[in-house]
């Protein structure tokens, strides 16, 4: 009862066609692909940080600098990577 024969994947995949359109999937093939591409350098970014940012003490001054990365762009994507100042204080407006 839970396998799916040829004739009823060939049936999701054209109700699929017709509800989104074959103009609109590779597009939106295209996007998931970048989203999952962000998630997966993020994801490696957070574990190398966790790894690396393990100080024995805490830094005595009261003064840090506010952390800079730099934002990756995906391959074949026509922006560039560029440094991003993460926002220390969101109250200000």
């Amino acid at each position: 009862m839970g396998r799916l024969g040829p004739t009823e994947i060939i049936l999701i995949l054209v109700v699929i066609i017709l509800l989104f359109g074959a103009k609109k999937l590779p597009d939106m093939a295209r996007s998931l692909g970048k989203s999952a591409r962000i998630l997966k350098s993020e994801a490696k970014a957070m574990k190398e940080e966790n790894k690396s940012s393990a100080p024995a003490d805490p830094p005595a001054s009261g003064e840090e600098s506010p952390a800079q990365r730099t934002i990756q762009a995906a391959p074949g994507d026509v922006t560039s990577s560029r440094p991003v100042a993460e926002p220390t204080d969101t109250t200000k407006r």
